[in-house]
């Protein structure tokens, strides 16, 4: 005879690391605007740069953003910080393959 499954208690369990994942992710994303010191930034400030960011169409920007995101992992990678404190373990293998989140020009925008 088949064990019955409980459908409710998997998704419950879903829910469950769904919702980790989502609060590991905002815990990063805090610990990257201390990092790089835009918390010194009133909130209406880092909010218009992050929406400019976005709503670019410059390729040529966004891939200078993105060198200097990676450049700043590695220089923090050098002093001994590392970028495990807001990347997390599996940083290397996400998208895109570097420190920097992955994020290319077609991301977000």
């Amino acid at each position: 005879m088949r064990k019955v499954r409980d459908y409710d208690a998997e998704l419950r369990a879903l829910g469950d690391k769904a919702r980790a994942l989502k609060a590991k992710r905002i815990e990063q994303l805090g610990q990257l605007v201390t990092a790089t010191g835009a918390d010194a930034l009133d909130t209406e400030t880092l909010t218009g740069v992050l929406l400019d960011a976005i709503g670019s169409k410059d390729a040529g920007a966004k891939e200078a953003w993105r060198a200097k995101g990676a450049a700043f992992f590695r220089q923090r990678g050098r002093k001994g910080g590392g970028t495990a404190a807001i990347d997390g373990p599996g940083a290397a293998t996400e998208p895109g393959g570097d420190a920097a989140g992955g994020s290319s020009g077609t991301s977000n925008g």
